[in-house]
């Protein structure tokens, strides 16, 4: 016996009536996100190359570089095929791949679409140029540096004789494409002078390792990197040609915790998970919305214009909404209201659907606008 799935919502169907829980964008705040980002790399003569591991949704990637972006970055080697088979065509694979069968399918996307990688080994080189000469593609090659991560990256002073390794495979079908310089773990210290501090020593080990590659006998085209916590300083140390930020288009409350950088774009929240009160006690009420609807690697989602609430685990399917301290019961929504929440971290939380519902004209009474699949899903290898 076979079960229809659910019909997808449709264009002007009514916010009100979406099923729960369902992801939701709020179009008007997230257009809203992509205009001041593309406004302020294009009044700072910077490259925009949003992060699609973010949205994993080639409909979004695009709606991106119409408003301005070179193309897009992503993680994983199977966001990429999933993009570029969705009609995505200019995208940088911004980690490492080593693994040899993985690499030919690097080669073989490279024939398709304009395809950049990092790399930080020897090897990693040696494997890539291997795969592309057996395939005829070419591929730009950013060497990446470790500049206050401490994950992936060569030290500032390695970065030279990369870069020299990456040249020596030209005639394979490589091209040296400049330095790939991001620092993650700066993008959520809460205060701007933080988050200062932290790209201004990056900049000084991207400076070295730029110096490095000089010092070899080989031009640095660009220096790529930043994101949505620090891309207003990396634009301002003069280093960076390339922006990456991606969380900006739908915000969450973990970068909604940070305070804002002064003269940086303020950008709204356009992420939501609709959810709704099915069950209802004296003093909490449970919503239909668990780990499967919203990740927690960040912490559990807020309630959206309800600060008098907070949320509490549920596990997979459920989450148990509270009076916040020294606030009545009364406050607590009644059995069949609908709640939204903002997730904690918006990357993973899109992974777990397979569908953006975009809403205009608010979450309460706007209606639906466009129905975006999430393209890479799951896609982790």
């Amino acid at each position: 016996m076979s079960h229809r799935l659910p019909s997808l919502p449709q264009p002007g169907d009514a916010a009100a009536m979406l099923p729960t829980p369902t992801l939701v964008v709020d179009l008007d705040a997230m257009q809203r996100n992509l205009q001041r980002m593309a406004d302020f790399a294009r009044q700072h003569r910077l490259r925009l190359r949003p992060h699609a591991k973010m949205h994993k949704s080639a409909a979004i990637a695009k709606l991106q570089v119409a408003a301005g972006a070179v193309g897009v970055c992503v993680q994983k080697l199977s966001e990429a095929e999933a993009l570029a088979a969705a009609g995505v065509t200019d995208l940088f694979i911004s980690n490492e791949i080593v693994d040899l069968p993985k690499l030919a399918r690097v080669a073989e996307l490279a024939g398709r679409v304009t395809l950049a990688i990092a790399v930080d080994s020897k090897l990693g080189v040696e494997r890539l140029a291997q795969a592309m000469q057996a395939a005829g593609s070419h591929i730009d090659v950013f060497v990446e540096v470790d500049v206050g991560q401490g994950r992936c990256g060569v030290a500032p002073t390695a970065a030279g004789a990369l870069a020299q390794q990456v040249v020596a495979h030209g005639p394979a079908g490589l091209r040296f494409a400049g330095l790939q310089a991001y620092h993650g773990r700066a993008q959520h210290l809460r205060s701007p002078a933080e988050r200062e501090a932290a790209i201004h020593h990056a900049a000084s080990l991207a400076r070295a390792a730029q110096a490095s590659v000089t010092a070899a006998g080989i031009v640095c085209p660009l220096i790529t990197g930043a994101g949505t916590g620090t891309f207003a300083f990396e634009a301002a140390s003069g280093l960076w040609g390339e922006l990456q930020p991606g969380s900006y288009l739908f915000m969450d409350r973990d970068y909604a915790d940070n305070e804002p950088a002064p003269g940086a774009p303020v950008f709204e929240q356009a992420l939501f998970i609709k959810a709704q009160v099915i069950s209802r006690g004296a003093a909490h009420a449970v919503i239909d919305a668990g780990h499967k609807a919203y990740a927690i690697d960040s912490g559990l989602p807020t309630t959206w214009l309800r600060s008098n609430l907070t949320l509490a685990n549920g596990g997979d399917e459920h989450g148990i909404l509270h009076p916040a301290p020294h606030v009545r019961a009364d406050v607590l929504p009644q059995l069949g209201e609908t709640v939204w929440l903002v997730p904690g971290h918006c990357d993973p939380t899109v992974n777990l659907h397979d569908h953006l519902i975009a809403v205009r004209g608010g979450l309460q009474d706007g209606v639906v606008e466009a129905v975006w699949a999430v393209d890479a899903r799951g896609c982790v290898n």
